[in-house]
């Protein structure tokens, strides 16, 4: 979950940085299944979008949809990968 909250937070404050103001998290249903207690402390205004799966979309909305660099998109399936990857080598008991 740390991991999660970590990228997260560098996706807001990279937009914060370029002079945006994230507003929104556009989330996936695979996404917010696995990162509901980080979503509950965001202090963003959240809408699940079915087709973005294991992603999500931090975004400020004013500008989203006008100029590309408003947004940036995250997913947590890499995480889950390696996390399943570490699953199977502590079963082979080497």
């Amino acid at each position: 979950m740390r991991e999660i909250k970590d990228i997260l937070d560098r996706a807001i404050q990279e937009l914060r940085v370029e002079g945006l103001e994230p507003d929104i998290l556009l989330v996936g249903p695979g996404f917010l299944e696995y990162t509901i207690q980080v979503l509950r402390e965001c202090k963003l205004k959240i809408y699940k979008i079915d087709e973005l799966g294991y992603d999500a979309v931090v975004a400020d909305s004013k500008y989203l949809g006008q100029i590309k660099r408003a947004s940036r998109r995250i997913s947590v399936e890499p995480l889950l990968k390696e996390s399943e990857m570490w699953e199977e080598i502590k079963k082979l008991d080497v």
